[in-house]
């Protein structure tokens, strides 16, 4: 006989042996109607929580990243979030009505980001070994490496966030380690922002040869988890674009379909790109940063409508900016380039290189000169005390 037909043998004798009798147990009814309404409960509660604010609400969840205490009326909510315009010298949003969501709940939502995100230029007194110029060459590498790779605005500026955060969690940095933080951050910009992020050994090649492609898979690990993958800023270029936009509305507003200029984009961007080389930026919130860049091209009535910043808020960045401004006026103006596989409505929205550099040392001759201006050690040389027998009598 065949292993087949033994094994259908021993099959059927299996199927024809009588069964097993299994002792079940019955529930008695008061178990059954105990579990029921465990249940009930349950369902009770899930439609509770659901149902908690009235309709129409927003849940205060979308406008504090962890809240510690829960508002359960619609009177809280409101003075919710006049407390915090208020705090933040905010007016109500400016954004128009949106058919998809609520403009004061987005609004919110980017304020809170300014306050979550935080970045500061008191970071090299963590890295004794750096100097401003250092980070100035790396952001400025990394621009031109943007435009080889026709990688968008929004994926520098993404980098540049990533890389100024990452530092103020890090102490004593070596110069030698700067590319591959740079880098590291760019590669995980490109793959949050980008359709098609270029492969990491593209990456790794553009380092020509400082930095290999393990090496950044290692960087790359130890910066999210430094960062605490907190990775979706409002960057510079997302609020100018919002202010832009929100300016450039019709009658018929549709703020998903850009309707600014991109001549006068591309002007303001590069104005930014200059600023964004200098640490001294880091001293203002991004909003802040491009409501001054957008107050240098058009007015302060202007930027007042689109923001709902005050003259105060911002005056202190106008000034700061004025020769980097001045400086961008004195070349030639921004050129909208092409690219392949760009499409003409998005080639303003690729990032752009020039010689940042020999610009950013300009604008800082001329903020020497402005300080100058103003200080009284211009006039009378190195401030010295007067000696005590030339001191004026006090009575």
């Amino acid at each position: 006989m065949s292993r087949r037909s033994g094994r259908l043998q021993s099959r059927n004798e299996n199927i024809t042996s009588p069964p097993i009798a299994k002792v079940t147990r019955k529930r008695k009814p008061e178990e059954c109607n105990k579990k029921k309404s465990e249940q009930a409960t349950i369902k009770r509660q899930s439609y509770a929580i659901q149902n908690r604010w009235a309709p129409g609400e927003i849940s205060p969840c979308t406008f504090i990243e962890t809240p510690h205490k829960e508002l359960e009326t619609t009177q809280d909510l409101s003075s919710f979030k006049q407390f915090r315009f208020k705090n933040l010298f905010i007016k109500p949003s400016p954004l128009p009505c949106l058919s998809w969501g609520s403009s004061e709940d987005v609004w919110i939502k980017m304020l809170n980001k300014e306050l979550k995100y935080v970045h500061d230029k008191s970071v090299l007194h963590q890295h004794p070994r750096l100097q401003p110029k250092m980070r100035a060459i790396l952001l400025d590498w990394l621009l031109e490496v943007s435009e080889v790779y026709t990688l968008h605005r929004e994926t520098f500026y993404l980098a540049q966030d990533f890389f100024d955060r990452f530092m103020l969690t890090q102490e004593n940095i070596n110069k030698n380690r700067l590319q591959l933080i740079g880098i590291t951050s760019l590669f995980i910009a490109s793959k949050i922002e980008e359709i098609y992020p270029p492969k990491l050994h593209e990456f790794a090649y553009v380092t020509d040869g400082a930095c290999l492609e393990d090496e950044i898979v290692d960087m790359e690990l130890i910066m999210l988890k430094a960062l605490n993958w907190n990775l979706c800023p409002e960057t510079v270029i997302s609020w100018l674009k919002l202010y832009m936009q929100v300016e450039s509305l019709t009658d018929d507003p549709n703020v998903l379909l850009p309707q600014f200029s991109q001549e006068t984009f591309i002007q303001i961007t590069q104005l930014l790109d200059l600023c964004i080389l200098d640490i001294s930026s880091l001293d203002y919130q991004y909003g802040i940063l491009a409501a001054a860049a957008f107050y240098h091209y058009t007015s302060f009535e202007v930027v007042q409508k689109v923001s709902g910043l005050t003259w105060k808020s911002i005056s202190s960045c106008v000034n700061w900016m004025a020769p980097f401004a001045m400086t961008v006026r004195e070349g030639p103006p921004a050129q909208l380039k092409g690219f392949k596989k760009v499409s003409a409505e998005d080639r303003h929205n690729i990032q752009t290189h020039r010689d940042y550099l020999a610009m950013l040392n300009v604008a800082h001759q001329k903020l020497q000169e402005n300080l100058g201006r103003l200080s009284p050690v211009s006039v009378g040389g190195i401030l010295t005390p007067p000696k005590s027998t030339e001191k004026p009598a006090t009575y």
